[in-house]
């Protein structure tokens, strides 16, 4: 909304100023015509060119000239529209990539919270031992940890910052990133017994921890919430040629072509999907974390349901 204001501002000033310019030009022209030639001693074929003559050619070149403004008082509010938007760019960017920013965090500091909040609720429900208190701060400062990172590597997701994001990029096995993010899910979830990991293959991947961490258990999540509570969600790693494959696999109710191609569309949500929790959010953050790697994410439905989200990277 501020972004459009300003747009319509700066078309109006830019129109302004330049149907002034061109006006005082026009004017300038005009005059020097009338008045920086001597037409009584121009020349014509028929001898000295006539009062008339001079008249009828500065009535011309004033005829071209308004005719010329018109045309700009017409062209102008489209240039100037456009060297707004050219203009506000940058600003346009900076400020779609903060909406980004502010709605991402929102939804990834749900999880960390929500163990924090459980710790210290079950850490002041009663009296605990010792050992029971340092259990819990070890897990809440772990907690505490992670979310710190998570936080610095969000910041640096929204700056779009493609060399600060490869200096923090580490060789990792991909199946280790898979561990790290069911495991997180399952805690979330409560989900044991339900999430299953299959390493097809042993292949390293040139990606940043704690964003690509976030980017699979947001798939084993959306996993695990559409199974229901007796489903199974599937975690795959594989290699062909170049490439790193990760699929989440889960036996759900499905989705459409359609409904797949709008999954990753920002607070999108399917049909069938209002008595589970979520906010549309999470496939979204998925495809810009992945596409900050170089890499692809996509999701399809399988015949007869079920969902098989799949991230694409470049192996190490």
């Amino acid at each position: 909304m501020i972004v459009r204001q300003t747009t319509v501002r700066l078309t109006l000033a830019f129109t302004a100023i330049m149907l002034a310019v061109v006006a005082l030009a026009f004017v300038g022209i005009y005059v020097f015509a009338t008045f920086a030639f001597d037409f009584d001693v121009v020349s014509t074929d028929t001898g000295v060119a006539s009062e008339d003559a001079v008249d009828h050619s500065l009535a011309n070149l004033r005829d071209v000239l308004l005719v010329s403004y018109a045309v700009l008082l017409v062209v102008s509010p489209i240039v100037s529209w456009a060297m707004a938007r050219l203009a506000l760019g940058p600003l346009r960017r900076s400020y779609e990539v903060q909406s980004q920013f502010v709605d991402a965090t929102s939804h990834e500091f749900r999880t960390p919270l929500g163990i924090l909040m459980g710790e210290m609720s079950w850490a002041l429900l009663k009296r605990r031992t010792v050992d029971e208190y340092e259990e819990s701060l070890r897990t809440s400062l772990e907690t505490v940890e992670s979310l710190s990172h998570l936080t610095e590597q969000l910041l640096l997701l929204s700056r779009d910052d493609r060399v600060e994001l490869t200096s923090a990029r580490e060789r990792l096995p991909l199946a280790e990133i898979a561990a790290e993010a069911t495991e997180l899910a399952i805690r979330e979830h409560d989900a044991e017994g339900r999430v299953a990991l299959k390493f097809e293959d042993d292949v390293d991947v040139r990606v940043s921890r704690d964003l690509m961490v976030s980017a699979v258990r947001n798939l084993i999540d959306n996993g695990v919430k559409y199974s229901g509570p007796d489903g199974r969600v599937t975690v795959r790693v594989s290699r062909r040629g170049g490439s790193a494959f990760l699929t989440v696999t889960d036996d759900g109710p499905g989705l459409t072509h359609a409904d797949a191609e709008k999954a990753f569309e920002r607070f999108w949500r399917a049909p069938n999907s209002a008595a589970i929790a979520g906010h549309g959010m999470g496939l979204p953050l998925v495809r810009s974390i992945v596409s900050a790697h170089g890499g692809k994410a996509d999701l399809k439905g399988v015949d007869g349901g079920g969902a098989i989200a799949t991230i694409t990277l470049d192996a190490a």
